[in-house]
């Protein structure tokens, strides 16, 4: 069992403490770390699970809409994302993209379009995905080619977009998509002038072009968009704001990312430390050689920098403060450290690290996409730096 003191940190009040510990129980109960052969239909009994045993009522916001608060808790979201991760990876999947996939909806949309959304997204009913991604606009955003033009009471999509995790079973997608509203005249580039919107799956010229296999099986597609019609009410936030839409719905989450990494290495470093205080060679214990003292050590102490980090961010995102900085430190630093504390659990392991669906070994297929989506790591540096530079005083001048 992961040790649990950090839940004592001043970080948590009482409530989160508590939320874990029933979660944890339930998971133990009710999931496992395998999902078989079919992951789509895995993914959708997750969704259901979830939303049955009201987990999912976390990942939105407002009571009215079958939300937990009024707010999206940032703490308690990553306590859930920690401690599904820790049981079943694809169970935090299913999880982190209702949040996700409807955190745009949650943080900008219309009445009608929270009430008409949410509420199946909280019951396990609905399933959300989050579309911003394309073949030649990942983590440069302003490389967007999808179209969106207004046509009276619609907008016209055209275009695609691919990495689309929940892609072919989501229910309605959220896609992002270059309106030009907003835009300086004669500018086409950049953060401006791109709108969200909601397509449902069963729009006219909305198709799903392609299903995409990864080394951690999750439901992933490409998009495209011929000619899509989409009422202009399913517009999520102001035209053209859509950059400031994506980057705030991913402040939000790019902190659980960090918690769902922190679950996997937990669970990693749980596996490691049980096998070397049983495996025996050369006449002791795995345990007893100091190399292996070594890099447990090495293990939990990066395990407990990277929740630091994680929990300090989604604590200041709590209490309303702008988290672009902390939210990329959290990331960087605890999927970057989950991939080490996993591969030092191969390592502890030897030859059964790498059977194929020991824990040890889904896991670290699991941890290697969690270094790229929603920003990769060279990308979260790039950030830590933008803001640091922002903030800094300007030079001294000597004479």
């Amino acid at each position: 069992m992961s040790d649990k003191s950090y839940l004592e940190w001043p970080f948590f009040e009482p409530r989160h403490a508590a939320l874990e510990r029933e979660l944890d129980a339930w998971a133990a109960a009710e999931i496992g770390h395998g999902h078989g052969a079919d992951v789509d239909a895995a993914c959708r009994a997750l969704v259901r699970q979830l939303g049955a045993a009201g987990w999912l009522r976390h990942a939105v916001a407002g009571v009215e809409h079958g939300g937990a608060g009024a707010a999206i808790d940032t703490r308690a979201i990553c306590l859930i994302r920690e401690t599904l991760a820790r049981h079943a990876g694809l169970a935090d999947f299913a999880f982190a993209m209702q949040g996700l996939g409807s955190g745009a909806i949650s943080l900008f949309g219309s009445a009608a379009n929270r009430a008409r959304y949410l509420p199946r997204v909280a019951a396990g009913e609905a399933i959300a995905a989050f579309a911003l991604s394309e073949p030649q606009a990942g983590s440069d955003v302003a490389a967007m080619q999808c179209a969106a033009v207004r046509a009276g009471d619609h907008y016209v999509l055209n275009g695609e977009k691919t990495w689309i995790s929940n892609g072919g079973i989501a229910d309605f997608y959220v896609v992002f998509a270059r309106s030009g509203e907003g835009a300086e005249p004669g500018q086409t580039r950049g953060a401006r002038g791109i709108s969200a919107f909601i397509v449902d799956a069963d729009t006219p010229g909305f198709a799903v072009a392609e299903r995409i296999d990864v080394i951690a099986p999750h439901p992933l597609a490409r998009l495209r968009f011929t000619d899509c019609r989409v009422p202009a009410a399913r517009l999520v936030g102001e035209p053209g704001q859509g950059f400031k839409v994506a980057m705030a719905t991913l402040d939000v989450f790019r902190t659980s990312v960090a918690a769902a990494a922190l679950g996997f290495a937990r669970r990693a470093f749980d596996e490691a430390l049980a096998h070397c205080q049983q495996r025996q060679m050369f006449g002791q214990r795995l345990a007893d050689f100091q190399l292996t003292q070594a890099k447990l050590a090495q293990m939990a102490t990066g395990i407990d920098a990277a929740a630091l980090l994680t929990y300090r961010a989604a604590w200041q995102r709590d209490r309303g403060e702008r988290v672009t900085k902390e939210a990329a430190m959290a990331k960087l630093t605890a999927t970057e450290t989950a991939q080490q504390v996993i591969d030092a659990a191969v390592q502890i392991f030897g030859g059964l690290g790498v059977v194929s669906e020991h824990p040890v070994e889904r896991l670290y297929r699991e941890i290697r996409a969690l270094r790229i989506y929603e920003g990769a790591s060279e990308v979260q540096q790039l950030i830590i730096a933008r803001e640091l530079l922002n903030g800094a005083p300007a030079a001294v001048q000597t004479a």
